[in-house]
């Protein structure tokens, strides 16, 4: 009777491990195409958005733009008790600074902080570029639609915030647009400028910069395939760290990377339909997004995007030329796939905004035995913990195993030599922290 008890509590232990989340399929389905479409509409009908053009205008420019954005996360607030802060972010941006800034200009982002009731000074971020450029990116006057770049991103950020304010998490998000993207990541670098004086422990940044086209260039049509873009390891990363990687590994297992296995894994859980693909890479080749200055700043960051972009659309201004129809216009943007692309983005930000911090030290041992041993610093709220390991070889985690909570365990018969490991928290309900690749040693 004993034994069976104990396999019974075994089997449910895995049944619980191995179970999805309701909510999460129900964030899925409440996330509008319509909702997106609309948005992105009255985006494009600001004419140009472009980071130093009209600011006084109520229909035109960058400034009707940011208010109405502004407006928007205010109104989604009333309709959830005032659950939203919102505020302006800026810093001044003085012309010598780039050669993309022909004139001082004010740098504004609009963010919106939902507060987590458990740690609130922790933050899961989303956010969208405000910001459209023509072919000459000192044109500030011109028509710039800016539709999938990056119209659709913003809208995306708007609907998401829409969908998961009706939820309370543990730790906070943040709905963000960013402007000046275009003119050299200014946006970006004043809000992780003012994030570290204000302290913020950050989890991570989705960049969601171009997640509405469906057609490529090279002439493929997909509206599954998606990308993920993140560095390998941080760039604020210590010479003692540089020097452990030779000896025990670690070199595409950074902070970025964590977080674009963490939304990998759950994709590939709650949306199986979606194919997301980890492309090793800060970023394109040779281009750049708003969440490198999270990135250069020491922050996990990813860039979520279109898999097949067209280049006719991009940084164009409107016009027909040997009978091919440039510009980033609104029939371009197919917004049952800019659902998917948010729907992506609004799962990972619950989980992870439902799930508990991340053991900060885990300790590796078992040199020269056949097993890997583990210990790791325990997480307030945390029921349990994930063990993780793949083959060196192999991009995502691919094998794990749950333990209770405890602080340290032996994985017998897994030989460390063959493997790379990491070690998750597990809260309630099963939402799981970021992966953490191994920090120390156990002798």
């Amino acid at each position: 009777m004993h034994k069976f008890a104990i396999a019974c509590i075994f089997l449910f232990s895995l049944c619980l491990m191995g179970q999805t989340d309701q909510r999460i399929y129900d964030i899925i389905n409440k996330v509008s195409a319509e909702r997106i479409k609309n948005d992105v509409t009255t985006l494009v009908n600001f004419g140009t958005r472009h980071t130093l053009s009209d600011t006084i205008s109520n229909s035109r420019g960058i400034g009707a733009a940011r208010r109405w954005i502004k407006s928007e996360f205010e109104r989604i607030s009333n309709n959830c008790n005032n659950c939203l802060e919102v505020t302006y972010q800026r810093d001044l941006v003085k012309k010598e600074e780039s050669n993309r800034i022909p004139k001082d200009v004010w740098v504004v982002n609009v963010m919106a902080i939902q507060r987590g009731t458990t740690y609130p000074d922790r933050y899961i971020i989303m956010s969208g570029d405000i910001d459209s450029r023509v072919s000459d990116a000192n044109n500030y006057t011109s028509d710039s639609p800016g539709a999938n770049d990056n119209a659709s991103g913003m809208a995306g950020t708007i609907e998401a915030a829409r969908v998961l304010s009706n939820y309370k998490f543990e730790n906070s998000i943040i709905y963000l647009g960013l402007s000046g993207e275009e003119q050299g990541l200014f946006g970006g670098q004043g809000l992780v400028k003012s994030a570290k004086e204000k302290g913020w422990d950050i989890i991570g940044i989705f960049n969601n910069d171009m997640i509405g086209n469906i057609k490529g260039g090279d002439g493929i049509i997909s509206n599954t395939d998606f990308r993920i873009f993140s560095e390998p390891v941080p760039p604020t990363e210590t010479e003692r760290e540089r020097n452990m990687r030779r000896f025990y590994g670690g070199e595409v297992d950074g902070i970025s990377r964590q977080l674009a296995r963490y939304v990998y894994k759950n994709v590939k859980t709650y949306m199986p339909e979606m194919n997301p693909m980890m492309i090793y890479r800060l970023d394109r080749f040779g281009r750049g997004g708003h969440h490198r200055p999270f990135n250069d700043a020491g922050y996990a960051g990813i860039r979520i995007m279109e898999a097949h972009e067209n280049y006719t659309q991009q940084h164009q201004d409107i016009r027909v030329e040997n009978g091919i129809a440039y510009g980033d216009v609104l029939e371009h943007v197919n917004f049952d796939y800019a659902k998917k692309l948010t729907s992506v983005n609004a799962i990972n930000l619950a989980s992870l905004a439902w799930a508990p911090p991340s053991p900060k030290e885990v300790s590796i041992g078992g040199i020269v035995e056949p097993s890997a041993k583990f210990k790791w610093s325990k997480v307030p709220g945390a029921t349990g913990y994930k063990i993780y390991w793949r083959d060196t070889t192999s991009p995502t985690w691919d094998h794990s195993r749950f333990v209770s909570d405890v602080s340290e365990f032996t994985l017998e018969g897994v030989v460390l030599d063959n493997f790379f490991f990491g070690v998750s928290a597990v809260g309630k309900g099963g939402f799981e922290s970021l992966v953490v690749f191994p920090n120390a040693i156990i002798r």
